[in-house]
């Protein structure tokens, strides 16, 4: 394969063989997820400390720039939640100037990793890291919002979690009963219409209806009119923000953080949107993609942008079938903003901040939590670890202090797993159960074998059988002899496959784990999730429970 190939955009291959249908449903897509990301673009903007304008701005440059160049065919890019904390950490520390020097950097640094071809370095980052700070980044974008969705007068709220606490308890009795039942209200109109009205994004019926309520009834709240003095109408001016070198070193490591949750987010989007459509992203070429789109959206006076999952999931939804939808969904905002911009002067920070909330906690995949606590101690030590120093301290040193425990736990793990013992007649005869050459395998079985310690950054090797999945047989056996360790990212692997599987009309069986796997998988309740018959001893047994199920489908019964 040529570098030009390798890294020429998804738009370049879709546009191959466009057509009028495609272009009819990339445009109802564009048009929908455009009017979603409207009000999530502003309140990640208002939340972090900058004006709305920097957000819509964002989501009309880097969203173009993403879908255009990406790696991706229906992914949608700009402002996100996991941003929010860094950005106002660094324009209180920097101004808005040092964060437009910052993600200028950090633009660099995530170019420079899909150009190396490290785009699937992240996999090396353990799920429980992960987790830690999405639930982390989670709770302080909740806590950035109690001031509005309350309308407390703070006159200055705190940047660090316990200080705004603080404030906020401190400044209880100050709470506007219009702006908090607005709140409400507008939280409840978004849970209602996504749960029961599916076509339509409860977030702009929210938007919509909170705003008109408040005009109507001639509440007292705060606007963004208010606030902020309005959001401009016009196309976003070319701006060069000022280059100070004695910033370069303490931008340094916010940069290196915007970067990494950049890589992270945009990639693991990109993976959901890869299951939703049934394409296969480029990872590197994605990366490339949105280092442009971080290196020119300051030049316009964006922020920070990356994949956003839930724009994705409703570009996706809403029937795109090209990167085209992405570039019609900026195209969207861009209209939106030269004609309906005076509008939004009138739109309430209390509906702002309802929308975040929900925002906040469907990024938080608090279901993980759960799993995690049933995995060993270490596990459970790294993500919260890694939750409370996001919470209490910030990102940088949390991702820090996660992947230096992460990686001191890998050591031991890998450590712990080598043994030394004497080969005895009972290991060998033990041994025949478990052989290959004398367990013949039966018609419509295939046999994987996992080789060595499966740890993150290993878990992505089972994309050998996903890749093969529409060839695959009805049962799957998966020998684990001689895997020798797992933790949590790769435990999750393979419950992924086991839906997958199980999604397709097959069945995965897994036979023969060790100890240390064998009592993961129990604690985390394993074999319950692929169904205790399918976890056997030995690779005989796995083939013998293989011939039951390959037995009951030809009689017509259903598989336990």
């Amino acid at each position: 394969m040529s570098f030009s190939s390798e890294f020429a955009p998804k738009s370049w291959s879709a546009l191959k063989d466009y057509s009028l249908a495609k272009f009819a449903s990339d445009a109802v897509a564009g048009v929908t997820v455009g009017l979603v990301a409207l009000p999530l673009a502003m309140a990640f903007a208002i939340s972090s400390g900058v004006s709305p304008q920097a957000g819509i701005y964002c989501a009309i440059v880097a969203g173009f720039l993403i879908s255009a160049l990406g790696g991706s065919m229906v992914q949608i890019g700009g402002p996100t939640g996991a941003f929010v904390v860094v950005v106002a950490g660094i324009v209180t520390a920097h101004g808005v100037e040092g964060l437009f020097m910052c993600t200028l950097m950090a633009g660099v640094l995530i170019a420079l990793l899909g150009l190396t071809g490290l785009g699937s370095a992240v996999k090396f980052i353990p799920r429980p890291v992960v987790i830690g700070f999405t639930n982390g980044i989670a709770v302080l974008i909740a806590s950035t919002q109690l001031k509005d969705f309350f309308g407390l007068r703070i006159e200055k709220v705190p940047g660090e979690f316990l200080g705004r606490i603080e404030a906020v308890s401190a400044h209880a009795s100050t709470y506007s009963p219009q702006a908090t039942v607005l709140a409400a209200g507008s939280l409840l109109t978004i849970l209602v219409v996504n749960k029961w009205v599916k076509k339509v994004p409860g977030t702009i019926v929210a938007l919509l209806l909170g705003t008109v309520v408040s005009v109507a009834a001639g509440l007292d709240v705060a606007t963004i009119g208010s606030a902020f003095g309005g959001i401009p109408a016009g196309l976003p001016t070319l701006h060069l923000p000022q280059f100070r070198p004695d910033l370069i070193l303490p931008l340094l490591a916010p940069a290196l953080t915007i970067t990494m949750l950049g890589s992270i987010e945009s990639l693991l989007s990109a993976v959901v949107a890869d299951r939703m459509s049934g394409d296969k992203h480029k990872p590197n070429v994605e990366l490339v993609a949105q280092g442009v789109a971080n290196i020119v959206s300051p030049l316009f006076g964006g922020l920070p942008a990356t994949g956003a999952l839930a724009r994705t999931a409703t570009n996706v939804r809403s029937g795109a079938r090209t990167p085209v939808a992405g570039m019609i969904h900026a195209v969207t905002l861009l209209v939106v903003l030269l004609v309906a911009a005076p509008l939004a002067d009138r739109i309430p920070l209390a509906v702002l901040a309802a929308i975040l909330m929900v925002v906040a906690y469907n990024m938080g995949e608090w279901a993980e939590i759960p799993e995690i606590l049933r995995h060993g101690k270490a596990d459970i030590a790294v993500w919260l670890i890694t939750f409370s120093l996001t919470v209490l301290a910030d990102l940088t040193v949390a991702v820090q202090a996660g992947m230096i425990l992460a990686a001191l736990l890998f050591v031991a793990k890998v450590t712990s797993t080598t043994t030394v013992a004497e080969v005895t007649r009972e290991y060998v005869e033990g041994g025949i159960e478990h052989s290959l050459q004398s367990n013949p395998i039966p018609e419509g079985v295939v046999v994987y074998r996992i080789h060595g310690p499966f740890l993150f950054g290993a878990s992505d090797k089972l994309s050998l059988i996903e890749e093969r999945m529409s060839d695959l047989p009805p049962v799957v056996v998966l020998r684990l002899r001689n895997m020798t360790a797992i933790d949590a990212t790769g435990l999750h692997a393979l419950e992924t496959l086991a839906d997958k599987l199980r999604a397709s009309g097959r069945h995965m069986v897994v036979c023969a784990a060790r100890s240390q796997p064998g009592h993961l998988m129990e604690k985390a309740g394993f074999a319950e999730h692929i169904g205790r018959a399918n976890v056997q001893p030995s690779l005989a047994k796995a083939l013998g429970r293989a011939r039951e199920i390959l037995d009951a489908q030809q009689s017509g019964a259903v598989s336990p």
